[in-house]
């Protein structure tokens, strides 16, 4: 075989396509038998040419895993020595870097075999050699080794540190120090212990000094890799980074501002201070890094970028994504520095600062809405001012900023609605179609708020909105409806001379079956629900059967946004229905269970690329169906139109419950197994809407078995899996808007069900109620790395409010009986009254006091004498 293998295996790295393939035929056809391993040694050996050592090596890395258990002793024996002595004497470095990976299969099976003990002391001993060469194939050994035998580098955990940090100081080979770079990667992925991750924190300042050493000497690659470390050590919730971070920072910054450095390498740089922001934000505080960091990120935001260039890695958007991070999370520390450097911006001759100052104020908007709040007068003369700027993209920043303010700056924003209003209504009629979209995304989010106010302004919004409508290109046309929406949402009942021609309108657009349609399609089903919300009952109900029918004949396209759109569409008009709702319950619930029931539409993006580059053509050698080699998975993804779809018709579940009652018990049970399922579904989109929708199935439950013999039994299981689920979620779910969710259910049983029904819960309850009050739950553990101030914290107003409501309803339910349950809540509330707590705190804890002792009688006398 070995002489007839040698041609093949020239004959395979010929130009000639067709010998390739009669190459490759043969090699398939002796790759199934055992004895080519023996082969493809000889070959690694003792052919003349480095590729063909190359390929007979890159196919035993193929095929040793199927052959291992049929080799002899001796075999295993012979590869085992001659794929050592080519990493140690062969001189072709893509030869010996194919050999060591070869090596980390086979070791897979030796070393937990015992079949070579001393493969880990030759490595040791390799990686000390005087010769650059071993030392630099030792370490890309080590780094391939943890994916196939990383337990068993267990007992020479501290060895291997200590030579990986003499590695990365090589002072005489640049190719070690990289190979050492690599391998710390490989180790750090792998290693799980706190105790030992600890010990990566010294590699910091050699691993800033190789990476820096790269990107001096172009090879960017690597250099990447030392943010991947950083991003490992940012993410594990042990105090790895100390004051290192500082350092950390510098070099991330250095990085990002380089604008001769390519975007990936920039934007790693940029997501290593995003993570820093997000689980690191009391250190960036500890050691002042906040403002050095925003005097990169706010001129970022002005860097032009080549729009054919993939945004995501725009430095732009990248550092916009970082200051709104550092808002949500640091905002107090933010919002200076921000609101200068949009006032000072937004005075620049260039355009593109002109740009970033009013995109800076939208960005932080969420973060620092009570700062914001109390700044609204010099920030809207700086955006509205903004909406009249010659430049196009200064314009559309200011209209987005405004979109951002109505949606986060509530309620105090509605209130400068005669500046605000007639500001949007002229950029609707803007010459760019890119300002009029996201001046109707602003005039949506604004109204949306409104209430009667809008009243002055209904006859000429609507005339430009429905003059829109009809004339603009389809992405315009989408953003119109969201626009009409909102106006519908605030005029309620006032809107009713515009719903006709509305709704005649979206019975064009609710039957088109187009793909680049569907979008459109589904605003406009969205939209007919939002009317019907508006007009009511009584003149909807006459004209609804074409709408509902065209809204279950979109389920057939095939398009999750348009499912996603008319789950909500169903759920606006089981609320305006009631009972009425119950004949469409057997055409819509099973649409709802099965989004409910899709694949989650994860995608796994599988490695299993040869990293042997320099030998082109291997795949195909390897694709018979024999065993081989575990592939990686580089990344995971999720369909989030599928999420969206998914957290709709959850929502819809419980709305159908709600508003049918008895008639919807033939769905209870299957309805029920759902939303016990996306309790804790993964993302918490779903999960709230299962928990706010189990509250409408508990209720649904008891109306449907009323009155039935076992209808009490089935009652009190159901509040029962409710109930549990419900302290559960608020003791162990990282969201806070889902646990938030989880107190106001809770808080609503007992109004509605009464002590008796949750006395068997109580004490869970309570506990409950103290870890949250004690801010030790698991959506408000905070990193570990420093500790946080008490005159720093916010308030919590997602949060906490639900929490504070919990007392009041036990107290309503309970009277004076609450008294022993109250005296293990007071002390843990009234931490939050403490001088040093913002001012929303001690209101919280007043408004609490005052309810639970109206409710709660004498026994509140004990705690009259605390002073706040």
């Amino acid at each position: 075989m070995a002489q007839s293998l040698e041609l093949l295996l020239i004959q395979f790295l010929m130009p000639d396509n067709d010998a390739r393939r009669q190459a490759e035929d043969q090699i398939k056809r002796l790759a199934k038998d055992p004895q080519v391993v023996p082969s493809l040694i000889h070959h690694l050996r003792t052919a003349k040419t480095p590729n063909v050592r190359q390929l007979a090596a890159v196919l035993l890395r193929k095929k040793i895993t199927g052959h291992w258990a049929k080799l002899s002793p001796q075999h295993r024996q012979l590869v085992k020595q001659s794929l050592i002595e080519s990493i140690t004497m062969e001189h072709s470095p893509p030869v010996r870097r194919a050999s060591a990976n070869v090596i980390s299969i086979v070791a897979k099976y030796a070393v937990p075999a015992g079949e070579w003990s001393d493969l880990l002391p030759y490595l040791f001993q390799c990686s000390q050699s005087a010769q650059e060469d071993h030392r630099e194939v030792a370490l890309i050994l080590f780094s391939s080794l943890t994916e196939t035998i990383g337990n068993s580098f267990q007992p020479y955990f501290a060895d291997l540190q200590s030579l990986l940090l003499k590695c990365l100081q090589d002072e005489t080979s640049n190719r070690v120090r990289v190979a050492a770079l690599k391998a710390v990667g490989s180790f750090l992925e792998f290693t799980h212990d706190e105790a030992e991750v600890i010990k990566f924190r010294e590699f910091i300042p050699s691993i800033l000094n190789v990476s820096r050493q790269c990107l001096a000497s172009g090879d960017e690659d690597v250099a990447v890799l030392a943010f991947e470390i950083f991003d490992e050590l940012i993410e594990s919730p042990a105090p790895l980074l100390g004051d290192s971070v500082k350092a950390i920072v510098q070099f991330s910054l250095e990085v990002c501002s380089s604008p001769t450095l390519e975007s990936n390498t920039r934007h790693q740089a940029i997501q290593i201070i995003s993570w820093l922001a997000k689980y690191k934000a009391n250190s960036l505080k500890k050691y002042k890094l906040v403002t050095p960091i925003l005097q990169v990120m706010c001129p970022l935001l002005a860097e032009s970028t080549d729009r054919n260039e993939d945004d995501d890695l725009a430095p732009d958007r990248a550092a916009a994504e970082v200051i709104d991070t550092m808002a949500l999370n640091l905002s107090k520390h933010v919002f200076p520095p921000v609101l200068e450097f949009a006032s000072l911006s937004s005075q620049s001759p260039n355009g593109k600062f002109r740009e970033a100052s009013v995109t800076s104020l939208g960005v932080i908007s969420e973060g620092c809405l009570e700062l914001m709040k109390n700044k609204l007068e010099p920030i809207l003369h700086i955006v509205l001012g903004s909406l009249r700027d010659p430049e196009q993209m200064v314009r559309g920043a200011a209209s987005f900023a405004l979109g951002q303010f109505a949606e986060y700056l509530q309620p105090e924003i509605v209130s400068h609605y005669e500046s605000v209003l007639p500001c949007i209504l002229n950029a609707v009629e803007d010459v760019s179609d890119e300002v009029k979209e996201k001046s109707y995304y602003a005039l949506a989010a604004f109204c949306e708020n409104m209430g009667e106010e809008i009243l002055p302004f209904l006859d000429p919004l609507m005339g430009k909105l429905l003059g829109a409508l009809q004339s603009s290109p389809r992405n315009l046309q989408e953003t119109c409806m969201s626009a009409i929406g909102s106006v519908a949402s605030a005029a309620e009942q006032a809107f009713v001379p515009y719903a006709e021609r509305v709704l005649e309108l979206m019975k064009v657009f609710m039957v088109l079956t187009n793909d680049e349609d569907l979008l459109s399609r589904a605003r406009a089903t969205e939209l007919v629900g939002i009317v019907a919300m508006s007009v009511g009952r009584t003149r909807m109900e006459p004209v609804l059967p074409p709408f509902i029918e065209a809204a279950i004949s979109g389920f057939g396209l095939e398009f999750s946004e348009l499912r996603e759109y008319t789950h909500g569409f169903f759920s606006n008009i089981a609320e305006i229905l009631d009972e009425g709702f119950a004949q469409y319950l057997p055409h819509v619930v099973p649409l709802a269970f099965n989004s409910c029931n899709l694949d989650d539409g994860s995608a796994v993006d599988i490695d299993d690329s040869e990293e042997d580059e320099n030998v082109h053509g291997f795949g195909g050698v390897s694709s018979d169906d024999e065993a081989h080699d575990e592939p990686r998975v580089r990344n995971i993804s999720i369909r989030t139109g599928v999420l969206d779809e998914k957290a709709a018709a959850t929502q819809a579940l419980g709305l159908f419950a709600l508003h049918t009652k008895g008639s919807y018990a033939p769905y209870l049970e299957e309805s029920f197994k759902i939303l016990v399922r996306h309790s804790s579904y993964f993302h918490e989109d779903v999960r709230m809407q299962a928990i706010i929708s189990l509250k409408y199935i508990l209720i649904a439950t008891q109306a449907a078995l009323q009155g039935h013999n076992e209808g009490m039994t089935k009652t009190k299981e159901v509040l029962d899996t409710v109930m549990k689920i419900y302290i559960k979620t608020m003791i162990e779910d990282d969201d806070k808007e889902v646990v938030a969710q989880a107190c106001m259910a809770v808080a609503d049983i007992v109004k509605d069900f009464g002590y008796m029904a949750v006395e068997p819960y109580i004490t869970e309850l309570v506990e409950a109620t103290v870890v949250l009050l004690r801010e030790q739950s698991a959506c408000q553990l905070v990193e570990s790395d420093s500790e946080v101030d008490d005159d720093d914290t916010e308030h919590d107003e997602v949060l906490m409010d639900a929490v504070s409501d919990l007392l009041p309803a036990f107290a309503k339910a309970m009277g004076s009986h609450f008294a022993p349950i109250f005296s293990k809540l007071f002390e843990p509330l009234m931490k939050f009254a403490k001088a040093s707590r913002p001012s929303q705190d001690r209101t919280m804890v007043v408004a609490t006091l005052a309810e639970v002792a109206q409710h709660m009688g004498a026994p509140i006398g004990g705690y009259i004498d605390v002073k706040f």
